[in-house]
């Protein structure tokens, strides 16, 4: 799995391959996304942002956000409403599935192509075309299983 700064700067060259504009304070909230263990909230981000820029505003972490989320430079927990940040930025099309702890929070993404390719033949049987799709799933980690 990529590193930190292997993933920022595998950003900032996709978004010079697709004429967008990495600016800083995306560059910021995806640092910080990055940084942070478990899945994170918009307010966390919006305060952790405002420790280098003061004057940072709610609408400036939305706007970073819904910039990273189309880039697929992240992944919104809809359960929780919070972010993490994609592992595998290149491949715009595939299809994240988030193992969700409900005892720390930690988020792990993983992916199945075949798990992908079933949901994307179920909703043609039912002449829905998928735009895109992440699997939630909820339980207990590993770390906080021993813990028991």
């Amino acid at each position: 799995m990529a590193n930190h700064m292997q993933l920022l700067n595998q950003a900032q060259q996709l978004c010079e391959q697709r004429g967008v504009r990495l600016t800083p304070q995306r560059h910021k909230v995806l640092e910080l996304i990055l940084s942070h263990r478990s899945s994170i909230s918009a307010y966390e981000l919006l305060d952790l942002l405002r420790a280098s820029e003061p004057q940072a505003k709610p609408p400036t972490v939305y706007r970073a956000l819904d910039f990273l989320l189309a880039q697929g430079f992240v992944h919104k927990v809809e359960s929780t409403n919070s972010y993490i940040a994609c592992h595998l930025p290149e491949h715009a099309d595939h299809c994240s599935q988030l193992l969700i702890c409900d005892e720390c929070s930690h988020v792990e993404e993983c992916h199945d192509d075949e798990l992908a390719k079933m949901l994307k033949i179920k909703a043609q049987q039912q002449g829905f075309q998928i735009a895109h799709h992440v699997v939630e799933s909820h339980g207990v980690c590993q770390a906080c299983q021993r813990k028991k």
